[in-house]
């Protein structure tokens, strides 16, 4: 989601809210909120003195698909690999499943966060302008009911779910949720040591290294800020391609029916989705929620481009931008249109941010109305456009995306042109 920095990876600043998603991190890699640990100047004492405060409480909107949803959570080892950030370990992986049900009775929904997860979360104060300590964010529930039997009436697509930098998977919960709950086998994954806490199974929780590389990147120059950017897109990559392996495993086993596979995220998620596409045949269609195909320290730079977008795709992808990011004057996407050839589409959402693309588009309002933050708070992170609104947009062409590209459904048309339904959302 990369909230944290300003414009420029050699300047980073804590305080200009509605520019922080512009550096490095925010376009290209959401590095930069890292270095700086947020603004969380307001929290609490640490010793405990004076009164307890209230903490928030979010909810998250319920899916609006026919079918209750199902979810595992799986750690996954590639012995084949060695985990690029820590010596002497084999690349570890945890990741959410998200079915369509059969049934959910005695089955309790999830936390979206663990304990150890949201702990993790909280302490790397992602979203920089609110208090640390202030916010419960293991109460928060998702509509998705742990070890619910699969409804097996059918193929069901896969979609590969990839957050932005230091984000963990679960801050994309109500797209996986609603994808889920329209028939499609959902897989989101944390890519360990870059999200901001990974918790798994015995309670071990292994935080984000990131931070600590940033600094050593700055300290040492340009070319090692670029060399980073690039390390954290090919280690994200890899990560996919692993995930892919296992589904082939359950696809050969018997485990899923065999069905074409998407894949989409947020920030570099969504650079992860168009990159693995070009990478790797088994990615059938890619949408990317704003995030930069490019090493760069700011979206509409010029250079570094990444080999998407040098080269483009064949297959279908779809491109989401916040308020002002379009192929226009995002280089990055643009060179990508110009190199691909297949079906593609360049939307723009109206009055969003960067995080508009998140569970944050729902959360940061709550925090804000318990908290008594200031309504700049929320626009600077979620912009303008109202959260009921971006929440109906974002499912309905993300969904409309896949239906058309993993299951043959143009359905109502939606991505045929700009829809009355729907002005928020402007073609380019």
């Amino acid at each position: 989601m990369d909230t944290n920095a300003n414009t420029s990876t050699r300047t980073i600043t804590k305080t200009n809210v509605t520019s922080r998603r512009r550096v490095l991190a925010a376009s290209a890699l959401g590095l930069a909120w890292a270095a700086s640990g947020g603004p969380g100047a307001r929290a609490m004492a640490a010793d405990g003195t004076g009164p307890t405060p209230r903490r928030a409480r979010m909810k998250l909107p319920p899916p609006t698909g026919p079918y209750a949803v199902g979810t595992v959570s799986l750690r996954l080892v590639d012995r084949r690999r060695a985990d690029p950030w820590v010596a002497g370990r084999s690349r570890e992986l945890m990741v959410d499943v998200r079915y369509p049900a059969r049934s959910v009775a005695a089955h309790p929904r999830v936390p979206q966060m663990t304990r150890g997860e949201a702990a993790g979360f909280d302490r790397v104060n992602n979203f920089g302008d609110l208090p640390k300590g202030r916010v419960d964010w293991s109460a928060t529930r998702t509509f998705a009911h742990l070890g619910a039997p699969i409804d097996r009436r059918g193929p069901r697509p896969v979609v590969l779910y990839s957050p932005g930098v230091g984000d963990p998977r679960t801050l994309g919960t109500t797209l996986t949720d609603e994808l889920a709950s329209h028939g499609y086998v959902v897989v989101a994954v944390d890519h360990t040591y870059d999200a901001s806490a990974v918790e798994f199974p015995g309670g071990r929780v292994e935080t984000t290294r990131l931070p600590q590389e940033f600094e050593r990147a700055l300290k040492e120059g340009p070319e090692a800020v670029v060399a980073l950017m690039e390390k954290t897109s090919a280690v994200r990559v890899a990560d996919t391609r692993f995930v892919l392996d296992e589904v082939d495993r359950a696809f050969a086993e018997g485990r899923l029916e065999r069905a074409p596979v998407g894949m989409f995220g947020q920030s570099a998620g969504g650079f992860a989705a168009l990159q693995t596409m070009h990478d790797d045949g088994r990615i059938t269609a890619a949408a990317n929620l704003d995030g930069v195909l490019a090493y760069v320290s700011d979206d509409h730079d010029e250079g570094n481009l990444s080999s998407v977008a040098r080269d483009g795709v064949d297959g279908p992808l779809l491109l989401m931008g916040m308020d002002g990011d379009d192929r226009t004057n995002v280089p990055s996407w643009r060179a990508l249109w110009e190199h691909s050839d297949g079906w593609r589409r360049d939307l723009v959402l109206r009055g969003a941010q960067h995080a508009t693309y998140t569970d944050a588009t729902s959360l940061i309002p709550q925090i804000a109305r318990q908290l008594g933050l200031p309504e700049e708070t929320v626009t600077g992170l979620v912009g303008t456009v109202p959260a009921a609104r971006a929440i109906a947009a974002q499912r309905a062409y993300v969904t409309a995306f896949f239906d058309r590209w993993l299951r043959g459904d143009a359905g109502g048309h939606l991505l045929d042109g700009p829809s009355a339904r729907f002005p928020e959302v402007r073609f380019v």
